[in-house]
């Protein structure tokens, strides 16, 4: 069985993090949505932290993706959530190159910026990339050190 995904968007992401859903289902994930559930305005920050929790409860191998305009906004909020390492990609070397040296268990996409297949492509790659452990282990764990000391 594949690893549980975990996936929220704001409005403007609502439409791609559908198209995500039925791609990742596809492939075989299982996939819990934490919203919207419709394309009314909404505060990103809402679902970007739900999903940045539900991740952080399950550090064995669940992941989250987050979709807004940007991704930025996604980003930055899910990043205050502790054991997080959410990654704004922009290309299919930065989606391999955040799991292989950053271990990152959010993505985050802007929906205004990629069409849904170039979405697609990064989130496969992202989904397919192994961690490379070794120095960047010492790396990850220097991030999550931080963490337990300055986040409650």
């Amino acid at each position: 069985m594949k690893k549980k995904i975990v996936i929220g968007s704001d409005h403007a992401g609502f439409e791609m993090k559908n198209f995500l859903i039925d791609t990742l289902i596809k492939d075989g994930y299982v996939v819990e949505d934490k919203g919207p559930f419709n394309d009314s305005a909404v505060d990103a920050g809402v679902y970007a932290i739900a999903v940045g929790e539900e991740v952080a409860r399950h550090l064995d191998g669940t992941l989250g993706i987050l979709v807004c305009g940007t991704g930025i906004g996604m980003s930055i909020m899910a990043n205050k959530v502790k054991y997080i390492r959410a990654s704004l990609v922009t290309d299919l070397f930065s989606a391999k190159m955040t799991k292989a040296h950053n271990n990152a268990n959010v993505l985050c996409i802007g929906a205004r910026i990629f069409a849904k297949s170039m979405a697609a492509e990064m989130m496969d790659v992202w989904l397919n990339t192994e961690f490379l452990g070794g120095k960047y282990a010492d790396r990850v764990q220097n991030i999550i050190n931080y963490e337990d000391d300055h986040k409650k």
